[in-house]
């Protein structure tokens, strides 16, 4: 998507309705990506328009070597982890704690899902180890390439790829043959 980039690049020209093109582009998405990370929406949000800051505040960072929607997820990712690393929520909970913090009300990101298959798919990957769920999401739901999904988790494109072929394993016995949760 060669889009952000060229908003970009009118942004820095001086056109100012180009960042909120930009914003438009990137903000759900980014904001749904960090959610992953810290659980929390109303953080996850506040972390996306810090993560837009970033970019406005040292413009010239940005190089065009990747796409721009790469560049805004690896800051993003960067701020989601400092922000658990200040909050200490690196902390280790059981699956059966964890299903009971659930709220009662499903999620935004429950309302999206349409259907029960991927309601189904979405709990199942909650209980996968937390890079196997930025790799998911990254190639799968955000349709980074395995190259620049790597960027973001700061692996190697093999290192993406191994994650992602035990994330489907993983998946695949957790889900069970039709698609519920086992």
């Amino acid at each position: 998507m060669k889009n952000g980039e060229s908003s970009y690049r009118r942004y820095l020209d001086g056109d100012q309705s180009a960042f909120d093109e930009i914003m438009g582009l990137y903000r759900n998405s980014l904001t749904f990506f960090i959610n992953r990370f810290v659980h929390d929406m109303d953080t996850a949000e506040d972390l996306a328009i810090d993560t837009f800051m970033y970019l406005i505040v040292h413009r010239h960072r940005y190089n065009f070597k990747t796409s721009l929607k790469t560049y805004l997820f690896m800051i993003g990712r960067s701020r989601a982890l400092d922000y658990l690393r200040r909050r200490g929520r690196f902390s280790m909970v059981e699956l059966s704690e964890a299903e009971k913090e659930l709220p009662a009300q499903p999620s935004v990101e429950a309302l999206i899902l349409l259907d029960e298959r991927k309601q189904a798919l979405n709990r199942a990957l909650t209980r996968l180890p937390r890079d196997m769920q930025t790799a998911i999401h990254l190639v799968y739901f955000e349709d980074l390439s395995y190259e620049d999904a790597a960027k973001v988790m700061r692996k190697n494109k093999k290192q993406v790829a191994n994650l992602l072929y035990r994330s489907k394993v993983q998946l695949r016995s957790i889900l069970g043959k039709d698609g519920a949760l086992v």
